[in-house]
C-alpha cells in the first residue's frame, strides 16, 4: 500500500524575513546540545517524529548517528519546559551559505502550548547567525526547510507566519509505514 505525500520546500533569503513568534508563558528555555549525543538525538527524533512517520533515521547505527551529529555546522537546539525536553531543531550548514532546518518539532504532549512558534523563531535566528558564531563557516545567505502532508496540521502555518516562503512543491507516492510510536495511550 502507498500514500500520496505532498512535500513543500520553504526558504528565507534574508534575516529580515524572520517574523518571530511571541515567547510562551512559563518556564520555557531553548538550549544548544553542545555535546553530540547519538542517544539523546535519537530520543528526540523518535519522541517528536514517532506519531508522524519519521522513519528515515531509525535504521542508522550508533556510528552513523555520531557521524551525522559531529559534521561541521550541525547543531541541535532543544526546547525545555520546566526542565523537560519539549522539542528540538537540528540545523545543518550546507554549501554556499545555506543552512537547512533538517528536523523541527515538538513532543506530542507539548504541542498546542505556543512553544513551536518560539522554538522555530529561535532556531531560525540561530541559522542566520551560524556563520558569525562558527567562523569556519561562510555567512548564512539562505535558511530553508521542507515540510510535508504527514507533518502536524499546524506546521505549514507556523513556517509561513515566521516569514518562510514556498519555493517548491512535490507530490509523490510513498510506501505506507506504520508510525513507530508513541506507544498506545501516550496521547490520551
Amino acid at each position: 500500500m502507498s500514500i500520496t505525500v505532498t512535500t513543500w520546500s520553504l526558504e528565507q533569503t534574508s534575516p529580515a524575513d524572520l517574523r518571530p513568534a511571541a515567547e510562551p508563558a512559563g518556564d520555557v528555555r531553548i538550549v544548544r546540545a553542545e555535546v553530540p549525543s547519538p542517544e539523546f538525538s535519537r530520543f528526540l527524533y523518535t519522541a517528536v517524529g514517532g506519531d508522524i512517520r519519521w522513519t528515515d533515521r531509525l535504521g542508522l547505527t550508533y556510528a552513523q548517528w555520531e557521524e551525522t551529529l559531529t559534521r561541521p555546522g550541525v547543531e541541535t537546539w532543544v526546547a525545555y519546559e520546566r526542565g523537560t525536553p519539549a522539542g528540538y531543531v537540528e540545523l545543518e550548514a550546507q554549501e554556499e551559505g545555506a543552512v537547512e532546518i533538517v528536523y523541527f518539532g515538538l513532543i506530542p504532549a507539548f504541542r498546542g502550548r505556543r512553544i513551536g512558534g518560539h522554538l522555530l523563531s529561535y532556531a531560525t535566528a540561530r541559522a542566520w547567525d551560524l556563520g558569525e558564531r562558527r567562523p569556519e563557516l561562510p555567512p548564512t545567505k539562505r535558511v530553508w526547510l521542507h515540510t510535508c502532508s504527514k507533518d502536524g496540521p499546524h506546521a505549514m502555518d507556523n513556517y509561513l507566519r515566521r516569514g518562510f516562503t514556498l519555493f517548491d512543491t512535490r507530490v509523490e507516492e510513498e510506501p505506507e509505514v506504520a508510525t513507530p510510536g508513541p506507544w498506545p495511550g501516550a496521547l490520551a
